[in-house]
């Protein structure tokens, strides 16, 4: 079945210049593999689409049950040099929780 990310990770997101910085972190260490598994750079890069003109980079941090992704090329210039509402990527986290997920039944309990 699909559901959002945010069913099993919350994030936290910010930016460097014209890189936006996302962390996805499980809500239980139990649905880590999930995350792995499912939140790909790949996907991540398609679920933004034509906002991300570089490359997506994700990063694992099993003893946090998190991942790290860098979205580069992603702001617009970045703060001082977009006319994007969000320069910071301040809130690409939160729209990244809405990216759909694919689990097994009995994968969330």
């Amino acid at each position: 079945m699909k559901i959002p990310l945010s069913r099993v990770a919350h994030a936290r997101s910010g930016d460097k210049g014209d890189t936006s910085n996302i962390g996805i972190i499980a809500f239980d260490p139990r649905h880590y593999p999930i995350l792995v598994r499912e939140a790909t750079a790949e996907r991540v890069k398609h679920f933004f689409g034509e906002m991300v003109k570089g490359n997506v980079e994700r990063f694992e941090l099993p003893n946090l049950g998190a991942l790290n992704f860098l979205l580069h090329v992603a702001l617009g210039g970045g703060g001082t040099l977009s006319l994007r509402i969000d320069a910071q990527g301040k809130t690409l986290g939160a729209a990244l929780l809405r990216m759909e997920i694919e689990i097994a039944s009995g994968e969330l309990s």
